[in-house]
């Protein structure tokens, strides 16, 4: 017997045996399913479950806030845990209100709708008075940010990005900044349930369109043919840009008309481009020197666009950069100039491949989603500037030209998210995460947020709990029942919160008097509606339930992004202030910022090959390809990707023989910031003077004062401070280290061991 689940990786079959699931298979409607999910049942894993409400020794007898990651758990039963936890919830309300609590969360933790543990930790949060919450994403803080000025909402182009059919069909030229990495396709925020990234990219190769990557790494674009590989030196795609905008100009190769009718603030932009405002033509050889692409090849590279049918794609990880914004503003700029958005197959993507569901043909409309009320509680800050708030109580900071406080806060509270993986700069954070009086996780495994909290409640899986799968434009919906029991006392995040507020009197608040099963068919109702409003029709839930999926199909064409806005921009305008694009925004230009004027400007980094030392290398920590974030790291199959036991380090050979290293050993990657050990894979897939170590392996520090994180985590290197004081976002592409052998043998790896439990 097999039953149909959903997860981040996509929809897999569940084989069952006496009632409990036993394996995983691929599921038959998915072309090219991912292999990483398939181990969500793996001993491994099932090792490092949280069992039973823990509690850290030292908060327990005398509410310490040093030892968090270090001292022993004690185990408690679950009436102890809720009552310390509601406790500590009311005293910290009644003597610093709520604007002392802060609700983090990240939203990866479960691709079933109502069991979403942001949606859940924000909406009981809320029905005690609210809290502290943070603003936009690590993947995507600086676009989110500066994109709705200029064009559109992040979440708005990622669903409406022009279908890949109409890619295959008439694009000549795809031109990738970052790459489409497959690795990141693999995933979803509520279960991709039909991978078709890597089949439309071979069927365009096989079409006979050109791709030209261009990237620090040549990996990161997978066709089944071959393509042009471009290695900037990484964080200079901005300067690349504002030269191919300049042989347009030139050359007369940009598309006055499109200027005119569809964008505003190009004559201001000018100045800049041209020279005559700060003495510097931004020209193809002004960029070649800062990027290492030859001048000839921008050139180049700037008419052969101009000359066919172009789609420029940019990836996220661009804009995760110190000035990112500007990347994301250089592009849209020249994609304006080239006049080919609301084309056939030509335009811009921002972008194809960081998720599954761009360039999707399936209809749109809302899933099911747990409605999160009100939160009283005004504060706020920027996703990763969490360190900051937390050293910094009471100081000032930009974000989007508003002027804000940073709070001071007594309670952390988090369900869903890892913060020891997302946040740069982790010994900072370490220092950080001593100031709050009490930090309370929901987990489901002994990672690194768990050992770092004072009040751990275990939580479920996604299969041991009933739920709705489904992601905007996904080809399935997907019904997800109970296919295994929880090991232990383990909860799932709604059981624990209605605890809770029943104990701080907000039950029916948070509730609502309805049981989990009453809130999937609710919200299934809702859902329904939705999409009867998109030309699709669900069935009842009983049915859906019995069925296990729903095919989402309906009337929705191929899809050509602002293809409206381009026929008749006064009839379909954009949400900017303008209505148009804005190559320059007269709206930044109020905010007054010096690392962020009205237009696309080139900026140096703060840290970048311009500036390094002979021996210092360009790190870059992209998404690992065999797991999401952190999730599911101790499984086999991310385990098997590494090298002696930690995360590889690609590296060029050029740069391996400088430093007399050998492929496969393990090396000590440092800056000022910290150092980390990681497996030496020597490849020409990187640019000379790059270096590459994919994010997630779990946090391993080591006490010792002084000694390298054990597991190849490249947050202890990383920068942690904001794009700009428009954004705020991460940058942990902006990053130089050293590498060098280590000296004796390397230490074992700590990270998938148990914590230490204590009787008191």
């Amino acid at each position: 017997m097999t039953i149909l689940t959903s997860s981040h990786w996509g929809v897999y079959e569940v084989e069952m045996q006496g009632g409990q699931a036993v394996a995983l298979h691929p599921f038959k409607g998915d072309p090219d399913p991912s292999p990483i999910g398939l181990h969500m049942l793996a001993p491994e894993l099932e090792r490092l479950r949280i069992r039973r409400p823990a509690v850290r020794k030292g908060w327990l007898e005398g509410r310490t806030r040093t030892g968090r990651g270090q001292e022993p758990f004690v185990e408690v039963e679950w009436d102890e845990a809720i009552a310390l936890v509601a406790s500590e919830l009311g005293r910290v309300k009644a003597g610093y209100g709520n604007r002392a609590i802060f609700g983090g969360s990240y939203g990866w933790s479960s691709a079933g709708r109502f069991h979403h543990a942001q949606s859940q930790i924000h909406r009981f949060l809320n029905s005690i008075g609210g809290y502290v919450r943070h603003q936009d994403s690590y993947s995507l803080a600086a676009a989110r940010v500066l994109m709705p000025h200029i064009l559109a909402p992040m979440d708005e182009l990622m669903a409406i990005h022009t279908s890949w059919a109409m890619l295959e069909a008439n694009t000549e030229v795809f031109v990738s900044l970052g790459g489409v990495p497959l690795k990141n396709a693999q995933v979803g925020a509520g279960g991709p349930s039909e991978h078709r990234v890597p089949s439309a990219l071979r069927r365009m190769a096989a079409r006979g369109c050109r791709f030209i990557n261009i990237s620090p790494v040549r990996d990161d674009l997978e066709t089944g043919a071959a393509f042009e590989w471009i290695p900037i030196r990484p964080n200079t795609d901005t300067a690349l840009m504002l030269a191919i905008a300049h042989v347009l100009h030139a050359e007369g190769l940009h598309n006055a008309d499109f200027l005119a009718r569809c964008t505003v603030g190009f004559e201001r932009f000018l100045p800049y481009l041209t020279g005559a405002a700060d003495g510097i033509p931004k020209t193809p050889a002004w960029a070649a020197a800062i990027t290492g692409i030859p001048a000839e090849r921008i050139a180049t590279l700037a008419r052969e666009m101009a000359g066919a049918r172009t789609m420029l794609s940019i990836a996220w990880s661009l804009q995760r950069s110190h000035h990112g914004e500007q990347s994301y503003w250089a592009t849209t700029t020249v994609a304006a100039m080239l006049g080919q958005i609301g084309t056939l197959g030509g335009g811009l993507g921002v972008a194809y491949g960081p998720t599954n569901n761009a360039g999707s043909p399936h209809p749109r409309f809302a899933g099911p989603t747990l409605p999160q009320g009100e939160n009283q509680v005004r504060e706020f800050i920027p996703v990763a500037r969490i360190a900051d708030m937390l050293l910094n109580p009471g100081t000032p900071f930009r974000y989007n030209g508003g002027h804000h406080t940073y709070p001071d806060i007594r309670l952390v509270y988090w369900a869903g998210g890892n913060p020891f993986h997302h946040h740069q700069d982790l010994n900072r954070l370490l220092r950080a995460w001593e100031k709050p009086d009490t930090v309370v996780v929901h987990e489901q495994f002994w990672n690194p947020i768990a050992r770092h909290s004072d009040i751990v409640l275990p939580a479920t899986t996604t299969l041991e709990r009933d739920d709705i799968g489904y992601s905007t434009r996904e080809k399935f919906m997907v019904a997800m029942p109970t296919v295994k029991t929880p090991p232990g006392q383990a909860r799932d995040d709604y059981a624990i919160f209605a605890a809770l507020a029943e104990r701080m009197g907000a039950r029916e608040t948070f509730t609502e008097g309805r049981t989990a099963r009453e809130w999937l068919v609710m919200l299934y109702a809702q859902s329904q509606a939705s999409a009867r409003r998109a030309g699709v029709t669900l069935p009842d839930f009983d049915t859906f339930w019995q069925q296990g999926v729903v095919e989402i199909t309906g009337g929705t064409p191929p899809q050509v992004m602002y293809d409206g806005f381009r026929a008749d921009p006064a009839a379909h305008p954009l949400k900017t202030p303008s209505g148009k694009i804005e190559i320059f925004s007269e709206r930044i230009a109020g905010f007054n910022l010096p690392d962020c004027p009205g237009h696309a400007v080139w900026q140096e980094p703060a840290e970048w090959l311009g500036n390094a030392t002979p021996t210092q290398l360009h790190l870059l920590s992209d998404q690992p390809d065999r797991r999401l974030h952190s999730q599911l790291d101790p499984s086999p199959w991310s385990s098997a990707g590494k090298i002696a036991g930690r995360q590889p380090l690609s590296m060029h050979p050029d740069d391996a023989a400088a430093r007399g290293l050998t492929d496969g050993t393990v090396v000590r990657v440092h800056n000022a910031r910290g150092a980390t050990l990681a497996g030496l894979r020597i490849t020409g897939d990187v640019r000379p003077g790059v270096v590459r170590l994919s994010t997630g392996s779990w946090f391993d520090p080591d006490p010792t004062p002084g000694a390298p994180e054990r597991h190849g985590n490249p947050n202890v290197l990383t920068l942690d401070i904001g794009a700009s004081e428009l954004s705020q976002g991460c940058i942990a592409q902006t990053c130089l280290v050293e590498v060098a052998p280590i000296e004796g043998e390397a230490p074992p790896v700590r990270a998938f061991d148990l914590p230490e439990f204590v009787t008191i």
